[in-house]
């Protein structure tokens, strides 16, 4: 069956017609671009052709073979722009209408020169000047001088009533067209896009070989679905920074679109919005509640067993433990607070989410009471990142965010299955496995696995978790006095001595003061029900098994004398039972070698968790034995 394309669909594109959804061919296709992959097409109205580039979002209908050449399709989002003083058509959205058909016309190549005469033209019904093409798709040219007739061209495209100039205007100064996230590229002169606000980062300050600047960046999410970052630099950042809220709708135009780096960017989208001087941010006061308020891609927790270390993904779970807060030092010597959660979901696996910085304090204080009170959350993570040390975990980055009993599908789903039995259900940890060959840090151990497997002999200190009970504490020594004095933003806390005259003075710091610190050094003896053997807790794991501080105790002890209350402490904190966090080293005293096992950290056991992870236990032990 004959088909008949779009007449003089090129000319009247080029004329600036993006409305009348023409029927094309696509004569010719090529894959260009070395870093990225993207198709540049011949398309044909049967008379003229004009190069096409595709949309990175349609890049699948080529190489699926859905869209090849000679396929008849009809265009129903598309631009046309200047790129290297050359026109070129850009689809950004399209119909195939027949994949496969043959080539119908003799079309030549459409000159800027002829597009040109036809827009100068009042009524545009001159002839089009076009030059003699040697694609194979040109008209032959006759060997005699038989008149050759040229096609007619249409009256360039007119805009609509609202858009004409109402007098002398500047070129382009109509306002730019609303188009999706997607549909962004590189190659579009003039855009608009309508979307939320999804994320926004925390403002930044840097310093380079350019100087000192700074930059913050937000997210933004359309009706579609699709999603890409905006980021701005030093003066943008004074226009927009305080103009920015999560949650509204914004109407953004005039920016750059650069390549966006993935080291930083997790959104999928190839481009990245960067806002210039001339860029323009504006509110839309009313609603729109086509657009969603945010957009997951949540994997099972099984699934991130398989995933890559460093990767960024969105999981969502049952919180069924939360730790306390602990403080962490970096290495750049900067204190900062981390907060160990655990989630649970319908795959049969469990997962470690660690907190870190202010999540600790705010969603994490949060989810600590709610499960204290036996209440387990449904908590989505958007943006987590991937750790691969001794197992699979996920840890908070700038860009996560944290939804608490979010509204949403995914976890109604999951909070119906925990009702109806999942809280019972026995879940595989896929954190902190045993791998073989793997290090026996964050390990679970017997107190005699400790002497038997020998730990703590090797170059580096290995770090266990075992449960145990203090069955003893020698009270004398317990605690020394300290420099109080901070280097940097850490505290001395070397031991001090007496100088006279009540003042104290610390050599390392070659400077003396009138009041000391006070500090633990507790020789604790800890049994499981393999064995037992004797441990040293510092200052914080001191205070955490019993409860007070150095200085306290001291002053009961020596200051007040009231061994009576001094005791009756120390008998309180006998046989509780803890889960120790153990580090192993073997240290030199005098000539002999001897292992010294150091408490990191003392937490009381938490018996529901304790269950739980023990049925896990037998839940893989229970595997293996199938297994062989």
């Amino acid at each position: 069956m004959p088909v008949n394309l779009t007449r003089n669909a090129i000319a009247t594109i080029n004329g600036g017609d993006v409305n009348s959804k023409p029927l094309v061919q696509v004569v010719d296709i090529k894959l260009i671009g070395n870093s990225q992959e993207r198709y540049r097409f011949l398309l044909s109205d049967s008379d003229s052709t004009q190069h096409a580039m595709l949309a990175t979002q349609l890049n699948e209908q080529v190489r699926t073979g859905r869209v090849k050449k000679g396929s008849i399709i009809q265009l129903i989002d598309y631009i046309c722009s200047t790129v290297q003083n050359r026109r070129i058509i850009v689809v950004l959205n399209m119909e195939i209408i027949i994949p496969e058909y043959e080539i119908i016309g003799n079309p030549r190549i459409l000159t800027d020169s002829a597009a040109t005469t036809n827009q100068s033209l009042p009524n545009g019904n001159s002839e089009a000047s076009v030059r003699p093409s040697n694609s194979r798709y040109s008209a032959q040219v006759p060997a005699n001088n038989v008149q050759n007739f040229r096609p007619t061209i249409q009256p360039a495209y007119q805009p609509p009533p609202n858009y004409r100039a109402q007098g002398p205007i500047m070129k382009n100064e109509a306002p730019a067209r609303i188009i999706p996230i997607a549909a962004l590229n590189p190659y579009q002169g003039r855009w608009a896009i309508k979307a939320r606000v999804t994320a926004k980062g925390d403002l930044r300050r840097y310093n380079n070989a350019r100087g000192d600047g700074k930059v913050f960046s937000f997210d933004l999410l359309d009706s579609d679905g699709g999603e890409i970052r905006v980021t701005c630099f030093n003066a943008v950042v004074d226009r927009f920074y305080d103009v920015i809220e999560v949650g509204r709708v914004y109407l953004i135009s005039k920016g750059s679109l650069k390549p966006a780096q993935k080291n930083f960017n997790h959104l999928k989208n190839e481009w990245e919005i960067f806002l210039e001087s001339t860029s323009t941010v504006e509110l839309c006061p009313d609603e729109d509640g086509s657009i969603p308020r945010q957009q997951f891609s949540f994997r099972p927790i099984s699934e991130i067993e398989s995933a890559e270390n460093n990767s960024i993904l969105d999981v969502i779970g049952i919180v069924i433990t939360v730790n306390p807060s602990v403080p962490i030092m970096r290495k750049n010597g900067m204190e900062t607070q981390r907060r160990i959660v655990n989630l649970k979901d319908t795959s049969g696996k469990s997962v470690e989410l660690t907190l870190w910085g202010d999540f600790c304090n705010k969603e994490g204080q949060m989810l600590q009471e709610m499960v204290d009170s036996g209440d387990f959350p449904v908590l989505a993570v958007k943006a987590g990142k991937v750790n691969d040390f001794n197992g699979k975990s996920i840890g908070t980055i700038s860009s996560t965010q944290l939804f608490i009993s979010p509204d949403r599908p995914e976890a109604q789903g999951l909070r119906d299955w925990f009702e109806r039995g999942g809280r019972n259900t026995a879940s595989i940890s896929i954190s902190k496995e045993i791998m073989p060959g793997g290090t026996k840090n964050e390990i679970r151990k017997t107190l005699s696995q400790i002497k038997v497997e020998g730990l703590g002999r090797s170059d580096k200190p290995d770090w266990v978790t075992t449960k145990a009970t203090v069955v003893f504490i020698k009270t004398d020594n317990f605690c020394y006095t300290a420099c109080p004095l901070m280097i940097g933003d850490r505290q001395c806390s070397k031991k001090v001595t007496p100088s006279g005259n009540k003042r104290w003075i610390c050599d390392r710091c070659n400077q003396e003061f009138e009041e000391c610190d006070y500090r633990y050094l507790l020789q604790v003896q800890i049994q499981d029900h393999t064995g037992l053997t004797w441990v040293t807790a510092f200052q914080e794991s001191g205070e955490e098994i019993l409860g007070c501080s150095a200085k306290e105790m001291y002053l009961l002890k020596y200051e007040l004398q009231d061994d009576t209350k001094f005791g009756e402490i120390i008998r309180n904190r006998l046989f509780q039972h803890y889960l120790l966090k153990l580090k192993i080293k073997e240290e030199l005293y005098g000539d002999e070698q001897r292992v010294k096992i150091t408490v990191v950290k003392a937490d009381k056991v938490n018996y529901s968790a304790e269950s739980r992870y023990l049925l896990d236990l037998i839940s893989k032990n229970g595997r293996l034995k199938r297994q062989f």
